[in-house]
């Protein structure tokens, strides 16, 4: 448990022991452990914080690094995230790479089976949101410690990275993964106008908000990378997280989720790009599903959050992925 090498870092930062109360584990996320609680002082300062450690094993393999440089980026600026304090990049701070942030108070987050989270504020929700998804493709990437990139390289360096991932972890025969990489392969989109930071999990469930209509905070930046802005936006837009009410992440009609990020972005979309896309990101959300399920059966995770997704969404992108090569 990370609540020892807790209160030791945090007695060495605050130069006064400190307690650990509360501490608990979100479960949900794949790449990363989650904890909150509150680092309560001898001298009765109190904070209510959240930590982001390596699991012993991990879904996907990314940089807490580069996760924590791009909240530094947006920190304090119109793309809302939690303010972060402190990274490490060894075991320790926190018994395994991660970093500390401060708690979003009040905060509320979407789950996949709720049929309408965001219920009456949907379309306020909705517009943040994709804005929110706008600001970030308009920054620089170098402001958040992405290198660099050349625009021809985006898409194929984004195929490539899951088809690595899927001979990783494939168990079983894939026709339908198959032909649609195949037809990915085949028919290569033109490449961004720009490179952009790509948050590469921006979805419905990844953010928190207020219950009331405002978008509080955009949460799980693990798989940050350098890339074509056109990939957060079809994933965010994937049928999966649109709660089965036919809007974009279940808030917005697609136009209009599409016309905000487009005001927010200065970024126009490119229909041949957008067609492509959206194909590479139920191939992703596949080479996910399988990876979860990879984990269970070779007994590395027991995580009731993986069984599922190695079942339900899986099945879920297999169908939609089907009907989508059949119309193309």
């Amino acid at each position: 448990m990370p609540a020892e090498h807790l209160a030791r870092w945090l007695s060495a930062q605050w130069g006064e022991a400190v307690a650990i109360h509360g501490l608990k584990r979100f479960h949900g996320g794949s790449a990363r452990q989650t904890y909150r609680f509150d680092a309560v002082a001898a001298s009765g300062r109190r904070e209510a914080l959240v930590l982001r450690r390596d699991p012993p094993s991990s879904l996907i393999e990314t940089d807490r690094l580069a996760e924590y440089r791009a909240i530094q980026c947006f920190a304090g600026s119109a793309v809302p995230v939690p303010q972060p304090i402190f990274c490490d990049t060894g075991p320790e701070a926190f018994g395994s790479p991660g970093f500390l942030m401060r708690e979003v108070a009040g905060g509320q987050a979407g789950g996949l089976l709720e049929p309408d989270p965001y219920g009456a504020h949907a379309a306020a929700i909705g517009q943040q949101f994709f804005t929110a998804l706008g600001l970030i493709h308009a920054a620089d990437p170098a402001a958040a410690g992405l290198p660099a990139m050349a625009p021809a390289d985006a898409a194929l360096a984004r195929l490539a990275h899951w088809q690595a991932a899927l001979v990783a972890d494939r168990f079983q025969p894939e026709p339908v993964l198959d032909a649609a990489i195949a037809w990915l392969v085949g028919n290569p989109p033109p490449p961004p106008a720009r490179i952009s930071i790509v948050h590469g999990d921006y979805r419905s469930g990844n953010f928190l908000h207020d219950g009331a209509g405002r978008l509080l905070a955009i949460l799980d930046w693990e798989m940050v990378h350098p890339g074509d802005a056109h990939e957060d936006l079809a994933w965010a837009c994937d049928p999966l997280w649109s709660h089965s009410s036919g809007r974009a992440g279940g808030m917005l009609p697609l136009d209009a989720a599409i016309a905000a990020w487009e005001a927010a972005s200065g970024l126009s979309l490119n229909p041949a790009a957008w067609r492509w896309w959206r194909v590479l990101a139920q191939v992703q959300g596949l080479v996910i599903w399988i990876s979860a399920a990879r984990e269970i059966i070779d007994g590395r995770s027991h995580d009731p959050v993986l069984m599922f997704a190695g079942t339900i969404p899986y099945r879920f992108h297999t169908l939609t992925l089907a009907r989508t090569l059949d119309t193309l």
